[in-house]
């Protein structure tokens, strides 16, 4: 019995401004604006991005000062393409990531929107509150 190859190929590259804009909306999260993504994805420390194919259909960044902090965002994956495992296989590589290669004591937070809170448990991530709580603010 052939074992059906795995369609899936997760990549170390940063996604093009249109397909992280795309990727983020199509799954629910915010917009950004092209401006902003052309500035910022450079600046990741770390980018995963997962194809189909051919096709860009999720992705998640670290970003961070490098040494002290550092930061998940940008977990995504498309709607049609989700409950499939690719969650959790894109914060597995991004975690692995940062055990090879951010300092030990390094603090890596995230915000965990919904049930997403249950996947990052699975990464060892525990919630804050109450000796501390997360903020935000949009400029």
């Amino acid at each position: 019995m052939q074992a059906t190859a795995d369609p899936y190929t997760l990549r170390a590259t940063l996604p093009s401004p249109e397909t992280y804009i795309r990727l983020r909306t199509t799954a629910g999260l915010s917009a950004k604006s092209v401006e902003a993504a052309e500035l910022g994805l450079p600046q990741s420390w770390y980018c995963v991005v997962l194809f189909h194919g051919d096709e860009p259909v999720g992705m998640g960044r670290v970003i961070g000062d490098g040494g002290c902090f550092f930061q998940v965002v940008d977990i995504c994956v498309a709607p049609e393409h989700q409950g499939r495992g690719l969650g959790k296989r894109i914060m597995g590589n991004l975690v692995e990531e940062l055990e090879r290669r951010a300092p030990a004591g390094a603090y890596v937070s995230l915000i965990a929107d919904g049930d997403a809170q249950y996947l990052y448990e699975k990464f060892g991530f525990r919630h804050t509150a109450p000796k501390s709580v997360g903020m935000a603010r949009t400029v």
